[in-house]
C-alpha cells in the first residue's frame, strides 16, 4: 500500500472511527462478491459513514488521494455494478433514517440506506402505499434501487423507480452536496438534474437521500392465475384486461410451462394452480383504493369472454387473501428454483409490449436451434415489455461448458431485441456484465453524450469506475 493510500485510511479512521473503516479481509468478504457470484473484487477498505456530511468527507478525501469509490447499498445487484476494484467500498447501510412522512403531500423522505421493506412499512403506517416491490425487498436498499432504476412487479400500474422519485440529495465527485430534496410534482427551474442520477449506477454521484411518491393504499385486491395456449394468446388477454380495467390492472406476469414445472418441483408449499397443463400462464392482480369496487366481478367478466373466444383455456381466481398469496408464491419462487436446474444464462431485456409474444417465440426458437436441449425460461413483466429471457442448461450438459456459451447466446438474444427496437438492459442495470454489450447496441451519439456527462461530473473517474461505460485509461475489470 502506498503512503497516500495509507494516509487516506488513517484520515478516514480518525474521522469516522475505527469500527466504521473495515480493513480485515474476512470482514470485507461479503462486500466483494456480488449476488450471482460471477465476479469477485478487491478493496482497500469498506467505509461506513453515518450521515450525508460523512459521505461528503469520504468523497473529498478519496478525490484528494485519487482513490476510487464504489457505493454499495444492500449488494443485491445482478450485473456486477457494486463490485469494487481496489479502492474504497462506501457502504450506505448506516444512512437508514426516515426523515419525513407527509401523507397529505403523498411523499416520504428517506435516506439511501433504508431497506425497501422498511419504506413500504412506514408508508403503510399512514395508510399509504410505496409501490416499488422486488424479490429482494427485505434486503435491498433505496439508494441501490434509485441507482439502478429498479423495476419490479408493479411497474405496469406505478412505473419504475424513476417515476417514484421527486427529489434527491447527492454527494458529487468533488465532495459537494447537491440538495434537491423537493416534494414537487411540477418544477421547471432548469434542467431536471435528478434524472441524471437515477439509473446511473453510482457513476455520476452518490445518492444519500430521496423524496419518494406515495399512493393510496389498495383496499380491494383480486389475484388470478390463467392458463393459455401460447404467448400470443396471453398477450391478447392482457390487451382485453387493460382496455376493460384501466389502471386497476396492477400486475400482469408471464410464465411458460417450463417455469411452472420447476416451481412445482422445487418450491416448498407450491401446489398446481390449475387442473391440467398449458403452454403459457399469466398471474394477474387487480387492485383499487375503493373497497366498494367488486374487482372479482370485473375480472370474471373479462375471463368469461376470453374463454368463449378461445383466448383462455383455464383460470382460477383467488377466493381469499391466503389463496392470492399462494398464487403469487408460484411467480416469486421462480428466480430461486431456476438455480436448482443447473447453469443459467440470463438476459434482462425489454421490447415494445406489442412485440413481447413475437420476441418470446422468435428468441426461443433461435436458442433451441442453436443448442438442442436448452430449456428456455422466459418469464416476467408482460405488461411493461420486460422479459427475463433465461436459459437453463440441457440436462445432460456440464454446467461449465454451458456457461462458456454465454457470449454466443448474448448475440442471438440481443440481436433479436435490437431488431425489435428494444433494450438489452430493462431493470437490472448495465454494471460490468453488459458494459461491453452496450457499445454494440447503444446509439453512438448517446454513448458520446454519456461519456461527456461522466467526464464533466467525475473528471477523475473515481466514482464506480469501469461500470456502465468504458473510458480511456480504464481500470482492469474485476476478477471473475
Amino acid at each position: 500500500m502506498t503512503d497516500t493510500r495509507s494516509d487516506l485510511l488513517d484520515i478516514l479512521t480518525a474521522s469516522l472511527g475505527a469500527q466504521q473503516v473495515i480493513r480485515d479481509p474476512d470482514a470485507m468478504e461479503s462486500y466483494l462478491v456480488e449476488e450471482r457470484r460471477l465476479y469477485r473484487g478487491a478493496a482497500l477498505a469498506v467505509v461506513r459513514p453515518g450521515s450525508t456530511e460523512e459521505v461528503a468527507l469520504v468523497v473529498r478525501e478519496c478525490a484528494k488521494a485519487g482513490v476510487a469509490i464504489v457505493p454499495q447499498g444492500g449488494n443485491t445487484g445482478l450485473v456486477g455494478g457494486g463490485v469494487p476494484y481496489d479502492g474504497i467500498v462506501l457502504s450506505l447501510a448506516r444512512l437508514d433514517r426516515i426523515r419525513e412522512v407527509d401523507a397529505f403531500n403523498a411523499t416520504i423522505t428517506v435516506e439511501a440506506g433504508c431497506i425497501l421493506k422498511a419504506v413500504q412499512d412506514e408508508a403503510e403506517k399512514v395508510d399509504c402505499l410505496f409501490p416499488l416491490s422486488l424479490a429482494s425487498e427485505g434486503s435491498c436498499r433505496i439508494g441501490g434501487n434509485i441507482a439502478t432504476n429498479a423495476g419490479g412487479v408493479n411497474v405496469l400500474r406505478y412505473g419504475n423507480t424513476r417515476d417514484l422519485v421527486l427529489g434527491l440529495e447527492v454527494v458529487l465527485a468533488d465532495g459537494r452536496i447537491w440538495n434537491g430534496l423537493k416534494g414537487l410534482r411540477k418544477d421547471n427551474m432548469g434542467y431536471d438534474l435528478k434524472n441524471l442520477f437515477v439509473g446511473s449506477e453510482g457513476t455520476l454521484g452518490i445518492v444519500t437521500a430521496a423524496v419518494l411518491t406515495l399512493f393510496p393504499r389498495p383496499k380491494s385486491r383480486t389475484v388470478a392465475f390463467i392458463g393459455c395456449a401460447s404467448p400470443h394468446a396471453t398477450l391478447d388477454l392482457f390487451d382485453r384486461l387493460r382496455r376493460r380495467t384501466g389502471d386497476q390492472l396492477t400486475a400482469f406476469e408471464f410464465m411458460p410451462r417450463f417455469a411452472l414445472e420447476i416451481v412445482l418441483k422445487h418450491a416448498a408449499g407450491a401446489v398446481p394452480p390449475l387442473g391440467g397443463w398449458h403452454e403459457a400462464y399469466a398471474l394477474i392482480e387487480l387492485s383499487s383504493p375503493d373497497p366498494a369496487i367488486d374487482l372479482r366481478e370485473r375480472i370474471e367478466a373479462v375471463l368469461s369472454e376470453a374463454l368463449e373466444a378461445g383466448i383462455v383455456e383455464d383460470a382460477v381466481i383467488a377466493a381469499s387473501e391466503a389463496q392470492g398469496e399462494a398464487l403469487w408464491h408460484l411467480r416469486e419462487s421462480l428466480s430461486h428454483v431456476q438455480r436448482l436446474e443447473g447453469g443459467s444464462i440470463k438476459h434482462d431485456v425489454a421490447v415494445p409490449v406489442s412485440k413481447v409474444a413475437d420476441f418470446i417465440v422468435t428468441a426461443t426458437r433461435a436458442c433451441e436451434e442453436a443448442l438442442p436441449g436448452v430449456r428456455v425460461c422466459a418469464f416476467g413483466h408482460f405488461g411493461d415489455g420486460n422479459i427475463h429471457f433465461n436459459l437453463s442448461q440441457p440436462v445432460a450438459m456440464e454446467k461449465a461448458a454451458f456457461l462458456a456459451q454465454w457470449e454466443r447466446f448474448n448475440r442471438i438474444v440481443h440481436d433479436i431485441v435490437h431488431d425489435m427496437n428494444g433494450s438489452i438492459s430493462a431493470e437490472h442495470g448495465v454494471g460490468l456484465i453488459k458494459r461491453d454489450e452496450l457499445v454494440l447496441y447503444k446509439d453512438p451519439v448517446a454513448l458520446d453524450l454519456m461519456r461527456t456527462l461522466k467526464s464533466a461530473l467525475d473528471p477523475q473517474n473515481i466514482l464506480n469506475p469501469g461500470k456502465v461505460l468504458t473510458l480511456e485509461a480504464e481500470l482492469p475489470p474485476a476478477l471473475p
